[in-house]
Formats: structure tokens, sequence, C-alpha cells
């Protein structure tokens, strides 16, 4: 599975903030993946851990779809 980033709904510098801790990346990074959404956040994740990341990633402010 892989929580993908739909469309930020509010809280921009949130979901970039959630993104960081869940990926490692860099501010830069996290900022271009949120905003060039929609793109997969973290692949290749079980479906209880894709579930959990999309929990965190919506109360953030993100709209996310698991594919």
């Amino acid at each position: 599975f892989a929580p993908k980033s739909v469309r930020i709904t509010s809280n921009k510098i949130g979901v970039i903030k959630e993104v960081r801790a869940i990926t490692g990346l860099g501010l830069k990074d996290a900022k271009d993946l949120v905003e060039g959404a929609p793109k997969p956040v973290k692949q290749g994740v079980s479906k209880d851990e894709a579930a959990k990341l999309k929990e965190t990633l919506e109360k953030a402010g993100a709209k996310v779809e698991l594919k």
C-alpha cells in the first residue's frame, strides 16, 4: 500500500511537518512533495501502517487515498 496525498484541505505547514516526520525528507523535498500532490508519500507499507499514515496526514489537513 502507498498513502497518496491528493490535496491539501487546510494547514499546509502541518502537512509538510507530518510528511517530513513520515519520510525523513528535508524541508524543501517535503514541501515539493506536498505541493506536487497527488504523489505517494511512502510506498511498500502494510495496510495497517498505510491506514495510520492516512489518519495522521488527514488530521494535519491533507486529503489522502490509499493505493
